[in-house]
């Protein structure tokens, strides 16, 4: 089973690394504007190969990458000092208007997974790109909430003491400041967390513990950005276990960002909501039963990413 990468900077490179340690596929094919890039990092995994399972890691070119299931998308530009998010965009916007078809060339069959941020614009990108070749939208999707999601359920875990495997609770909407955390529906096996804190003789979450969890949430991107200069390990782990739930047509739920449709307030739009995945993409989305407030923030973050796709006019 082989899969692409296309851009192999931090997290490129390190959703590579996370194939290869969890041992997802057969033959993984780097391919990067800077080919030296591409090989080096090619070759620094493959030596992690004794230690973990036995892939295949090579760096490529557009193509190599004919016969993937998946590829995924990690290339763009960074935002230059002074730069408007528009400008950005739709400089990013010229990169997927190359990389896009470029990769359909060569893997016509592949389904892609977008990295690269904006997340949830950059989806819708490479779905607008990909319809030209008779891509169905259900088989671009992006990495979404999934890495906000992981966020909020480690944090709950950490809470309650359980671990976030099997805490219940999803972010949604943009991967960005106007996400949701859905605390009418968190749960611990099955359990709400009030029921559960009874239960077990935990203090309730108080509104002050809530709102700090909201915000380290919220705000982990920038304070980790901020001491290292880019976050790359959980979203690497993040895109690696799309890309197996794909390979292996899992059928996971996931808060991948796909197009929406059927959902009010949300129609048309590309944004993270929980999504059944399988061998085919996004199969289904799977509705949530939200309280008003975070309704309105559902549909707030739905406006704001409908606002920034239409300032595109990609028509």
């Amino acid at each position: 089973m082989k899969i692409g990468i296309v851009g192999c900077g931090m997290v490129g490179s390190t959703a590579a690394f996370a194939l290869v340690m969890n041992g997802v596929g057969r033959e993984i094919i780097l391919v990067d504007i800077n080919r030296l890039r591409a090989e080096a990092e090619a070759n620094d995994i493959l030596h992690a190969v004794p230690f973990a399972h036995p892939l295949m890691v090579r760096a490529g070119e557009y193509a190599d990458l004919v016969d993937c299931r998946v590829v995924i998308i990690a290339a763009g530009v960074a935002q230059r000092s002074g730069e408007s998010r528009l400008q950005l965009l739709q400089r990013n916007a010229a990169v997927f208007a190359q990389v896009v078809p470029s990769i359909l060339e060569h893997a016509r069959d592949a389904i892609l997974v977008v990295v690269s941020n904006p997340v949830d614009i950059m989806t819708h990108l490479a779905a607008h790109f990909a319809a030209s070749s008779g891509m169905p939208s259900k088989r671009v999707i992006g990495s979404g909430t999934m890495l906000d999601t992981a966020r909020f359920r480690t944090l709950l875990g950490r809470r309650f003491g359980v671990d976030p495997q099997h805490v219940h609770a999803y972010v949604i909407g943009e991967h960005g400041d106007s996400e949701v955390l859905t605390w009418s529906v968190a749960s611990i096996a099955g359990t709400h967390l009030e029921d559960f804190a009874i239960r077990h003789g935990d203090a309730l979450l108080t509104d002050a513990e809530r709102q700090r969890i909201d915000e380290q949430v919220r705000r982990a991107a920038y304070q980790i950005i901020a001491g290292k200069g880019a976050t790359y390990y959980g979203i690497g782990s993040a895109v690696a276990r799309v890309a197996e739930v794909l390979l292996y047509d899992q059928r996971a739920v996931l808060t991948i960002c796909s197009r929406i449709q059927g959902w009010p307030g949300c129609e048309g739009v590309t944004l993270g909501l929980p999504h059944l995945v399988g061998a085919d993409g996004a199969l289904s989305t799977i509705p949530l039963r939200l309280d008003a407030q975070e309704q309105h923030g559902l549909q707030r973050s739905a406006s704001i990413l409908h606002d920034a796709i239409e300032s595109l006019k990609l028509g």
